[in-house]
């Protein structure tokens, strides 16, 4: 993968330092990594891809080989909002991890109140199930996709809102998404998931084969 570059895209209300040590795992194994920083709770998800295209073009145009996508929680519903209105023409595959492809219900409950608003802007409002214009926004995988879900929580009480298996914060259910090359669930924390060495392997296989490990 010497010639291939990896866009690492964080999740809300984090920021860049939260996928450091995925970034420097991706460049151990002969990656170009361009770990980009977004301003997560300032604009819906539309802005936030057109924020990063000058970026994200210019580096993809720049390496050798295939540009990769990995994206942490919202940071996956970006990817898939960038990709249906400015895919690379080397676009390679994607990976997201712990990303409430259908909603979260930790979303649905805190949506309207005002803290939660305040804190996590437009694309908090954008979190939830049944999200009615999602097509329009998302558009279709038809793309490689890898999706990682966890199935550890320390949270009680999202735990309980959900009331599934998930993460603490996003269902296994919700992660699930039509036109998905592969799935797969790792013991991990929806807080401590860009530090979890097993999603961290498991996204480096996908991207060179395009599945995940068994």
């Amino acid at each position: 993968m010497g010639a291939d570059g990896v866009i690492l895209l964080h999740g809300i209300f984090r920021t860049h330092r939260n996928m450091a040590k995925l970034a420097r795992f991706l460049e151990q194994n002969g990656c170009s990594v361009l770990n980009l920083g977004y301003p997560s709770t300032k604009l819906a998800l539309e802005g936030i891809a057109e924020h990063i295209h000058p970026t994200v073009s210019r580096f993809a145009s720049e390496v050798e080989g295939r540009a990769h996508f990995v994206g942490f929680s919202m940071g996956g519903l970006v990817i898939r909002a960038y990709l249906h209105r400015h895919r690379p023409g080397n676009l390679g595959r994607v990976v997201i991890l712990g990303t409430p492809n259908n909603g979260s219900e930790v979303a649905d409950a805190l949506r309207h109140w005002w803290l939660y608003r305040k804190l996590y802007g437009p694309a908090g409002q954008q979190l939830v199930t049944g999200l009615e214009n999602a097509d329009a926004l998302f558009g279709v995988v038809d793309y490689e996709l890898g999706v990682i879900a966890g199935n550890r929580s320390i949270d009680p009480v999202s735990s309980r809102i959900i009331n599934k298996p998930s993460d603490g914060k996003v269902s296994i259910e919700s992660t699930r998404l039509p036109g998905m090359k592969d799935h797969i669930v790792v013991d991990a924390f929806h807080t401590f998931f860009p530090n979890t060495r097993s999603a961290w392997q498991q996204t480096l296989h996908f991207l060179k084969e395009g599945r995940f490990a068994a």
